[in-house]
């Protein structure tokens, strides 16, 4: 009788510490579910440093449902973000930044959670086909590049000499000229579907928001042309100055300091029927060489060198079957 009461006993006592485990929960899950928590956090971290990120990603979970204020709990948060991302899940990293960030805003290593977050979204920026085949990058969707700089710029500001800001900063460069070119390609476009408008205002956006990016003489020419073909000579010519001046190598200038757009008006709208016929029916609008036309300096016309020739105003676009040949 004694025996059976100690058997009994035993049964009961080891009920009490066992955890609660489902019908189909394996030998070895129930032997993780014993373990204590740093042997857990030892655990993740090895499938981490071994490359086995989903097993990793588990382990961390399972460590914060068992000991979601145990010492390795928010230790264990972090890594969960970085084991996301290595697994290429850029929305989990997101939504496990976010949620470090709202529980712990005054933890020592927050910086990592807000420079992770802008990474993820850096990162979303290219699609799975991109990174295999390439293609242009501003002619793309760009607003994950929006968010990635807006991340990026919020976490510089808030951690100015973060470990990571070196880099942060590095991709905000990149970004910001990524959307520079981007507005360059759509202000391009509406050129091309006589939009001078909407193209104007596209390239005048470029250089006002993105002075410093390699895409600003580009977005000057198109606003030289944009003008140009609205009637507008004066706004042209303040364009063509400052194009000039700030940009004296830009390829369209010729020896003679003169813009020629003619190269690239032809390469941007030639229709399939000037394509067909080698350029000889349907040719492009092409404005004459652009040159500056100098300020009033009070001097009498009849006394003025006549050295250089202003900005006309532009010819009326003649249909494609009276521009045979040219």
């Amino acid at each position: 009788m004694r025996l059976i009461f100690l058997s009994v006993f035993s049964t009961l006592c080891s009920c009490a510490w066992m955890p609660f485990v489902g019908p189909a929960t394996d030998a070895q899950e129930i032997v993780e579910d014993e373990t204590s928590e740093q042997i857990l956090y030892r655990r993740a971290n090895t499938s981490l440093k071994t490359g086995n990120y989903s097993l990793g990603i588990n382990r961390l979970q399972q460590l914060e449902a068992r000991f979601p204020f145990g010492r390795y709990a928010e230790q264990g948060q972090l890594e969960l973000i970085y084991a996301h991302y290595m697994s290429v899940d850029l929305e989990s990293v997101e939504a496990s930044a976010d949620r470090f960030i709202r529980l712990h805003p005054q933890h020592p290593n927050v910086d990592y959670a807000y420079y992770m977050r802008g990474l993820a979204a850096f990162t979303g920026n290219r699609s799975v086909l991109d990174r295999f085949f390439g293609g242009e990058e501003s002619r793309r969707d760009m607003s994950g590049a929006e968010v990635a700089f807006a991340y990026f710029s919020e976490f510089l500001n808030r951690f100015p000499d973060s470990e990571y800001a070196k880099d942060a900063h590095q991709r905000m460069v990149y970004l910001r000229n990524l959307l520079a070119q981007a507005e360059v390609d759509i202000a391009s476009y509406y050129l091309s579907r006589d939009a001078h408008v909407a193209a104007a205002n596209r390239a005048r956006a470029v250089v006002e928001n993105y002075s410093k990016t390699p895409s600003v003489p580009e977005a000057l020419a198109i606003l030289i042309e944009s003008n140009y073909k609205l009637g507008l000579t004066e706004a042209a010519n303040d364009s063509l100055r400052v194009l000039a001046m700030n940009y004296p190598d830009y390829r369209a200038f010729d020896e003679n300091g003169n813009l020629i757009l003619e190269e690239a008006i032809a390469n941007r709208d030639r229709s399939w029927i000037n394509i067909m016929t080698f350029g000889l029916v349907d040719r492009p609008n092409v404005p004459p060489p652009l040159q500056i036309s100098q300020p009033d300096t009070g001097v009498p016309n009849s006394l003025q060198t006549d050295t250089q020739e202003s900005i006309s105003d532009p010819a009326p676009k003649k249909p494609w079957y009276r521009r045979i040949l040219g």
